[in-house]
């Protein structure tokens, strides 16, 4: 039987990539497609659906006010151009969801931030707060201060690191194409359009290409790298062309678009990552912490009466019950020295204990596999 492609009016929350030649032409920013865009992304919020932006365009508005050439700049003055652009693409943004009564956030990231598990979970805290507040973020490579070593390079990978760090189901790469095709089709008349991928095989993958604009950076190489990373996280990810007004609307009624199908739901992959780390030490809880545990809820620092190993936060930790049996794996939001201290306590004491506000959970449930 052949597979079913997700709908997009069924996300519950959508990460959208935007591509710097959708946002941006020769005449600077696209200021209709974006307030368009940006009607759509109002519309799904009112359907309940949480919405990350991943926008590339700040190195081209930069650039063109700075009064740079197009193609390959040294990277002092793509920095420069992404410090002068990134300000004024957060408030394009800020100016066309306005009107819609939705508040924007920036979030600038590298990839270094998503390597480190104690950047990758203050990432992931502030991500699932902000849209707990019902705010859009704004999600950028933090191009004013990354080097090449801590670059994604592209965002089409960003946009899959951040679907996977927010638990996203569904992402979107609006590009210059509308999906995948057996060979480009520019060149080669026989290629077909791939609308359903159920598994990246050697041959899709040798189906990449280069970048076709002289604004992006990413082709459909990216694309599928991305697309590798989304579905590992459970989440599905389609390609879509997106220079049409209201892109999400056109995808939604049918647009063609090349889906990729997810190995799994995101919050069953993000367990198996979780349950597949080698724990750095263990927090040993008493029955009644136990208990709460098997009920699917956070471990806090009142049910725990033993610290074994020595850890930072973000590692991984086994969570024993009182008679030494192995409970769950989590990612402890406190260093070993810091739960020795607050270990017994209740919450509302950690601030009193530490001398700083921190979080209520040692080990949060969505940080857990049992």
């Amino acid at each position: 039987m052949a597979a079913v492609s997700p709908t997009l009016t069924g996300a519950r929350r959508l990460v959208v990539k935007v591509g710097s030649a959708l946002l941006v032409d020769e005449n600077g920013l696209r200021g209709n497609w974006l307030r368009a865009l940006c009607d759509d992304v109002a519309a799904w919020r009112g359907r309940g659906c949480d919405v990350v932006l991943v926008s590339s365009g700040s190195i081209a508005l930069g650039r063109r006010v700075l009064g740079l050439p197009l193609g390959a700049l040294p990277l002092e003055q793509a920095q420069a151009a992404a410090a002068v652009g990134q300000i004024r693409l957060a408030r394009a943004y800020e100016e066309a969801l306005a009107p819609h009564g939705v508040t924007t956030a920036q979030v600038l990231l590298t990839l270094e931030d998503s390597a480190d598990r104690r950047r990758y979970l203050n990432s992931r805290a502030t991500m699932q707060t902000l849209l707990s507040l019902g705010v859009v973020p704004i999600v950028n490579e933090n191009d004013t201060v990354a080097t090449d070593e801590i670059r994604f390079g592209d965002n089409d990978r960003l946009a899959a690191q951040i679907a996977v760090t927010c638990g996203a189901d569904q992402l979107l790469l609006l590009s210059d194409v509308d999906g995948l095709y057996t060979a480009n089709p520019k060149t080669d008349p026989s290629a077909r359009h791939l609308p359903v991928i159920e598994a990246l095989t050697p041959e899709i993958e040798a189906m990449g290409g280069d970048p076709v604009s002289g604004l992006s950076k990413g082709g459909m190489k990216t694309k599928l790298m991305a697309a590798r990373t989304a579905i590992a996280g459970g989440c599905a990810m389609a390609i879509a062309e997106g220079s049409v007004m209201r892109p999400l609307s056109a995808v939604a009624d049918g647009a063609r678009c090349s889906w990729f199908l997810p190995e799994s739901d995101p919050q069953l992959a993000r367990k198996r990552w979780i349950a597949a780390m080698k724990p750095k030490g263990a927090l040993v809880v008493d029955e009644g912490a136990a208990l709460a545990l098997r009920q699917g809820k956070s471990l806090l620092p009142a049910g725990v009466r033993t610290i074994i190993g020595d850890f930072g936060r973000g590692d991984p930790v086994a969570i024993t019950g009182p008679s030494g049996e192995t409970l769950a794996t989590g990612l402890t939001r406190y260093t070993a020295d810091e739960a020795r201290r607050i270990a017994g306590h209740r919450s509302d004491r950690i601030e009193a204990i530490l001398g700083y506000t921190a979080r209520a959970a040692l080990v949060h449930r969505d940080d857990m596999a049992l």
